[in-house]
């Protein structure tokens, strides 16, 4: 009897080390991937059709005035309202474009409608100098909708509250009646639902001044797609969105953030159809062609193995693409 129950106590621990390989060997193959090159980065950026180069990368801090910009000029002839979004891919390297699909893709739409798309860089400073910042979620999305790095909104890495010195474009657009209303629209607790989280302060300013700004956690990306749709759909949706769309990034922690990755480029795939479906549910709007529409999609940091934060080509480039003409010089 001793015996019989020892054999099935070994067959268990086999079978459950089979398991457990088979669930660990996928998520270990792209940690180190030796692969993920400079020039492999390089050559797959040139395909892309970045209307510059990595030598001449856009700050990613520009995005602040680009929209600040558009809320600021004057109305178009035949049109009554303003309105802008940000759809932002979370950890999505600017390689990784390469993989759009046709008819599912919110970049390859907004490119056939003739955007622009221009790589940016993250970090505080262009590759391949060091950077001042880390690559990492809180100092990306800080920078852009403060317009200025961590060395001035002091966010220099996730889990540091800022201060409101330097207040966002949610915000300070509707304090200043450029806007109605503002929506910020995430799964990830580190934005503004933790203790230590990024916008606690703006939060609790915007709450206590009656300011019509909207702070909405979700418990995943598809409530989040799902909240966004239902935003966009609204006849009075907000002025400006901000919606992060995290599948890249999630995906690149727990398999690999590399071009060479399927299932990076599968969750690249994922977040551009999010896109897709919310650029084409603003396209349905009622009211669409009487509304003057920005809208950019952006990512805040790339990624190498299975991490980002560093100095690396990968972890250092981003994207920024808009509906509207854009000059950087």
């Amino acid at each position: 009897m001793k015996k019989k129950i020892l054999i099935i106590a070994l067959a268990i621990i086999l079978v459950g080390g089979i398991i457990a390989s088979a669930i660990l060997i996928p998520k270990m193959e792209y940690a180190k991937d030796s692969g993920d090159t400079e020039e492999l980065f390089r050559q797959n950026v040139a395909l892309v059709g970045y209307e510059n180069t990595i030598e001449n990368a856009v700050p990613q801090t520009e995005l602040y005035n680009i929209i600040k910009t558009h809320f600021d000029s004057p109305l178009a002839d035949g049109k009554t309202e303003k309105k802008a979004i940000i759809i932002g891919y979370d950890g999505c390297r600017a390689d990784v474009l390469t993989e759009m699909v046709d008819g599912k893709s919110a970049v390859d739409t907004l490119l056939d409608d003739g955007a622009s798309i221009n790589l940016a860089y993250c970090g505080g400073v262009n590759y391949p100098a060091p950077n001042t910042q880390d690559t990492s979620t809180a100092p990306g999305w800080c920078s852009i909708l403060t317009g200025v790095w961590a060395s001035e909104h002091g966010i220099t890495a996730n889990g540091i509250t800022k201060s409101l010195e330097y207040k966002t474009l949610l915000t300070t657009l509707v304090e200043e009646n450029k806007i109605d209303s503002s929506s910020f629209i995430t799964k990830w607790k580190g934005h503004f639902d933790r203790n230590n989280a990024t916008y606690n302060e703006e939060k609790d300013y915007c709450e206590e001044n009656n300011l019509n700004v909207s702070f909405n956690r979700l418990k995943n990306d598809e409530a989040s797609h799902e909240y966004t749709l239902n935003e966009v759909s609204k006849k009075d949706c907000a002025d400006f969105i901000f919606v992060i769309y995290e599948p890249t990034d999630s995906t690149g922690h727990n398999y690999g953030f590399t071009i060479n990755n399927p299932r990076y480029k599968e969750a690249f795939n994922t977040a551009d159809q999010y896109g897709f479906e919310t650029i084409n549910a603003i396209k349905q709007r009622a009211t669409y062609d009487t509304e003057d529409w920005l809208i950019i999609i952006t990512s805040d940091h790339g990624g190498i193995g299975t991490d980002h934060g560093g100095a690396s080509i990968q972890e250092r480039m981003t994207f920024i693409i808009t509906n509207k003409e854009f000059d950087y010089e």
